[in-house]
């Protein structure tokens, strides 16, 4: 009787060199602006893999100024690399619901020029973007009628899947807060990558897709519930993004944990410093720096100095300059630090004169809770600013709000 040797159970696979190998395979055929924007998208690779394992799954979304930047190229190795890609220009509602709706056949969706459903251009789309939006959460669920005439019901069906997308332009606010961004450039002379050959590199590829399907199934059960260390600063939404990403940096080990944290850092500052905001958030941070320390400023002034911002909307606002009635009902949004709607106040000009204007006390709190911190030239300039003010409102003539105002007297607007 021959005796055959014991089987062997075949070796585990080395999380960090099967990355490294992910990421090789993208670097013959993309080029990313940043070695922050390969590790990201190398551990969002992986991460479609294993999005059980998660509460959220963070969408990865290439977006360039220009046509010809790469972005389709991006997501065609991602095909080759995700489970079950379902590539598409163009999908309704109804067709992504029903395709992501199977936790059993759940595709990885690989959106393409996504600029055309949610760009200017576009009608809306709000059904969609929610479904986008939800899709986020595992818990995420759409509900829809079921059954016949009186026997219908509501159900609930699930729709969490990994979403990768390629467009011009931004994205909706609530689609870019869930994501990670990659802005895309055209390549330069001296960026050279090889062709993509469906047909030859496909496979190669594919390769790549089996051995990290290999290894997710080996680390599935030590990624269950982790709650990888976050940088610091990067905390609520943008955590939410880069949690399943730094899971997956720490379970392949080797330098991937200290460059994912690195990638973290350098992607959440670039995606805070090209956040353009709210028009609201845009009006406080633009008055936070004109008023730059200074205690109140009358609203002419404040109209005139917005309107001088190069880069900024005020100049011509619906076709033109911001008003007084505009700025003091878009600043009524807001509240003060005791809840009472911003509003102008007369603040006196002279012994029997008087006009509307702000306060500092007033806009702070509202400066400090929806505002990006201060650049430090900014912050530089403050006291300068401050002397300048109160050169042109002299404390003796204009720290008493005239007798009109129904308001108290801010502590800080009153005579030392």
């Amino acid at each position: 009787m021959t005796e055959h040797p014991p089987r062997t159970a075949p070796e585990a696979e080395d999380g960090a060199a099967l990355l490294d190998a992910v990421e090789a395979h993208h670097r013959r055929f993309n080029v990313f602006p940043s070695e922050a924007a390969f590790v990201a998208v190398v551990l969002w690779d992986a991460h479609t893999h294993l999005l059980d394992c998660f509460e959220s799954t963070p969408r990865i979304a290439f977006l360039s100024p220009e046509p010809g930047s790469g972005k389709t190229r991006a997501l065609e190795i991602i095909d080759t690399l995700a489970p079950r890609p379902m590539f598409t220009t163009d999908v309704s509602p109804a067709a992504l619901f029903r395709s992501v709706s199977d936790p059993e056949a759940r595709p990885t969706v690989l959106f393409d020029e996504v600029d055309t459903t949610f760009g200017p251009k576009a009608a809306g789309n709000e059904d969609l973007r929610g479904l986008i939006n939800s899709g986020h959460r595992r818990s995420g669920v759409v509900h829809r009628c079921v059954g016949d005439g009186n026997t219908q019901t509501v159900q609930a069906f699930p729709v969490y899947a990994a979403l990768a997308m390629g467009g011009l332009g931004d994205l909706p606010d609530t689609i870019m807060s869930r994501s990670v961004i990659i802005r895309m450039r055209r390549r330069a002379p001296n960026e050279k990558v090889e062709p993509f050959r469906e047909r030859k590199n496909a496979p190669e590829g594919h390769a790549l897709r089996k051995r990290l399907a290999a290894w997710a199934n080996s680390v599935r059960d030590t990624l269950q519930g982790t709650e990888p260390e976050m940088p610091e600063g990067v905390s609520d939404r943008p955590a939410d993004v880069w949690e399943p990403l730094l899971a997956v940096a720490d379970a392949a080990g080797g330098h991937w944990p200290a460059r994912a944290r690195a990638a973290c850092v350098q992607l959440v500052n670039a995606a805070r410093a090209n956040d353009k905001g709210s028009v609201g958030i845009r009006l406080l941070t633009d008055l936070r720096d004109i008023f730059a320390g200074a205690e109140r400023m009358l609203t002419s002034d404040l109209l005139g100095k917005l309107a001088e911002l190069d880069d900024a909307p005020w100049a011509d606002l619906d076709g033109k300059p911001i008003t007084a009635r505009a700025l003091a009902r878009m600043l009524g949004d807001y509240v003060t630090a005791d809840g009472d709607p911003i509003k102008p106040r007369n603040i006196k000009t002279g012994p029997k004169s008087s006009a509307k204007g702000y306060y500092a006390s007033d806009l702070t709190d509202a400066w400090l809770r929806y505002c990006p911190p201060p650049s430090q030239e900014a912050a530089t300039s403050a006291t300068a600013a401050t002397a300048q003010v109160r050169a042109l409102f002299p404390v003796a003539d204009t720290a008493a709000v005239a007798d009109t105002d129904p308001l108290p007297t801010p502590q800080s607007a009153t005579a030392p």
